[in-house]
């Protein structure tokens, strides 16, 4: 699979983030995985044929972790046994978030890492015939992003759409006070749920799974039946991106286990998370 130039990927990630934080777009795909050729800049491509199933994997990716990687996998291996139609994953950034201040990786560096693990997962087994977009968005809500998404008719008929989030985010999106109150939580999850979306919310580890659940069904309400909690893979268990800022601040070892190979060379070459 080509693998592009750092240098270069940050050089066009700068350049499209530019472009699209200069214009009215609230959802721009930047480009679409695996690459072309060598020689070929990224771009992005519009699916082949109508896309049924979308999951998107949003988050702020400092960095991007092997429990991104196997929430979306195993996110991507429940559509391929349901055999419901054809995959397709967006990793998603919010170059504006409600809470985070984009420190301290770049955008840019952020995305060409997203881009880094987009590949590892293209490469990895289960994903076959599954292609991968790197996308951006300037909306902090759910609900929003999934309306932006619809509007920009990247994927044709809006298609059965699974966004995978943990725990905290589910507490945070079903919290009253991002909405105004809980009227306006109910007019925005409204049709965000009845616009054909999804929850796959992979539950804190430590057990408690069940409880989880029930709280979950008990917030989500009459939509409680597109709010699916599932338990934490091994890989996902005590990975987090705080965790690996930790790791790399404290000069600890173990990083690659957490990041894989590919996202572990961006971190040394952009020195990133040291200070």
């Amino acid at each position: 699979m080509h693998r592009p130039d750092p240098k270069s990927l940050v050089s066009f990630f700068s350049r499209a983030l530019t472009s699209f934080q200069s214009s009215s777009d609230a959802f721009r795909v930047l480009c679409t995985l695996p690459h072309a050729n060598d020689g070929e800049s990224p771009a992005p491509r519009r699916p082949a044929g109508p896309v049924s199933n979308l999951v998107v994997l949003d988050s702020s990716f400092n960095p991007p972790t092997r429990a991104h990687a196997s929430m979306a996998r195993a996110a991507l291996k429940v559509d391929a046994e349901a055999k419901e139609g054809t995959r397709r994953l967006v990793l998603l950034l919010s170059v504006n978030n409600a809470d985070k201040a984009p420190k301290p990786a770049s955008f840019p560096v952020r995305l060409g890492m997203m881009d880094a693990m987009g590949r590892q997962l293209l490469e990895a087994t289960g994903t076959a015939g599954v292609e991968i977009d790197v996308a951006v968005t300037t909306l902090p809500y759910f609900h929003d992003k999934a309306r932006a998404m619809a509007q920009a008719g990247v994927y044709g008929t809006p298609p059965t759409t699974t966004f995978l989030a943990g725990f905290d985010t589910l507490e945070r999106i079903l919290d009253g006070k991002y909405y105004g109150g809980a009227e306006g939580m109910q007019r925005a999850r409204g049709p965000f749920f009845a616009g054909g979306a999804r929850l796959r919310v992979t539950a804190r580890g430590g057990g408690g799974t069940g409880a989880q659940r029930a709280w979950a069904a008990r917030e989500a309400g009459e939509w409680a039946a597109r709010v699916e909690v599932v338990e934490a893979g091994a890989e996902e268990d005590g990975v987090s991106s705080s965790r690996v800022r930790e790791v790399v601040r404290q000069g600890g070892g173990g990083v690659r286990e957490m990041v894989g190979e590919e996202v572990e060379a961006w971190i040394e070459r952009e020195g990133l998370y040291r200070g």
